[in-house]
């Protein structure tokens, strides 16, 4: 028998970001035409630095890592990235909340 579905409207946020690897530490930095920018430690090698990104949302945002998802820039410093449940507001909102 198959399970019913959850009805309810799943939310996804698509964010262009990019990407500073070798960076002194990990943080997220809004750029004055908007855009928004993610400092990383990781070094651009063997898709450390994408896997660094992805664990570095997840944590930010309260996500699981699965539901952070590398859509297109694998290679590049400029990428686009798609987060399941949760509004682009709100994403912005946990990125760049004051720090305490």
């Amino acid at each position: 028998m198959a399970r019913p579905q959850d009805k309810r409207p799943q939310t996804s946020a698509t964010l262009s970001l990019r990407i500073q690897p070798r960076a002194s530490k990990n943080e997220a930095i809004e750029q004055e035409n908007g855009g928004i920018k993610i400092r990383l430690t990781a070094p651009p090698v063997d898709g450390a630095a994408n896997e660094a990104l992805v664990k570095f949302l997840a944590d930010k945002l309260g996500k699981a890592k699965s539901q952070v998802e590398i859509v297109s820039g694998h290679t590049g410093r400029d990428k686009i990235v798609r987060i399941e449940d949760i509004a682009e507001s709100d994403v912005r909102r946990l990125l760049f909340r004051s720090k305490e």
